[in-house]
């Protein structure tokens, strides 16, 4: 288990094992959920949504108005 110690700035170092399983480059943004059992859930933000572009193959083309069922 990877440890480390809060500043009196709140800031800390998060351990080499932890940065590297998170692909955690400097820059990284993390993004901290506290569940409500008081759980500590760490995400890093290492992708954008536009690394997801192209990444659906279709050929069905659908209108906009065809998206949205309740506007007719």
């Amino acid at each position: 288990m990877a440890k480390s110690t809060v500043t009196s700035k709140g800031q800390t170092t998060i351990p080499a094992k932890v940065r590297a399983a998170l692909r955690a480059l400097p820059g990284t943004r993390l993004k901290w959920h506290v569940t409500p059992d008081g759980d500590v859930i760490v995400r890093a933000k290492t992708r954008s949504v536009l690394d997801l572009a192209g990444s659906l193959k279709t050929d069905k083309h659908v209108e906009v108005d065809d998206m949205s069922p309740w506007r007719r």
